[in-house]
């Protein structure tokens, strides 16, 4: 979903609850106009506690949406940080898996498009070097990491985001 689509939603909601408050002011002005006509005879006819009722219930409705879309949006916040912080964290641990593992800054960089996901010759076009250099510094990579491939090797850091908490494998 694209950020604009999802800031467009809080905001349909915000329109939607200021047509629902303007027509609940409407109706309670209207029943308060009639009950101030009608007096309290208004309470014995139907038709004005059916108006009453519906009026209050609107009310109560838009109550209910305005702090359901405020707890909606303190949790999205929540939700924001704690991605911002699990990126943090997941940068930290590759980071530290790499200078543990004695890796040089050509393997470093092989080993992040890998986990990126790219293939061998687009992490070769990528870094503008040979599929051979490329297989060479994975070679190494998955030696130093004491893995056999490259699902392995991402396994590694699925299990650190999986558990919580960076596992030590040497």
């Amino acid at each position: 979903m694209s950020p604009a689509a999802t800031e467009a939603k809080p905001l349909a909601l915000l329109v939607l609850i200021a047509a629902q408050s303007f027509c609940a002011a409407f109706f309670l002005w209207d029943v308060a106009a009639d009950g101030g006509a009608l007096g309290w005879a208004a309470l014995r006819s139907a038709h004005f506690l059916i108006e009453l009722l519906a009026a209050l219930a609107l009310v109560a409705a838009v109550i209910f949406e305005t702090r359901y879309l405020l707890r909606l949006l303190r949790r999205k916040a929540h939700l924001e940080e704690q991605l911002g912080l699990a990126a943090g964290a997941f940068h930290d641990i590759v980071t530290d898996r790499f200078q543990r593992w004695g890796l040089t800054p050509s393997e470093q960089d092989v080993a992040m498009f890998l986990l990126k996901g790219f293939g061998i010759p687009e992490i070769a076009q990528l870094r503008g070097s040979a599929e051979g250099t490329v297989k060479a510094h994975l070679n190494g990579i998955y030696r130093k990491a004491d893995v056999t491939g490259r699902g392995a090797f991402v396994s590694l850091f699925i299990e650190d985001l999986m558990s919580g908490l960076p596992q030590d494998r040497g």
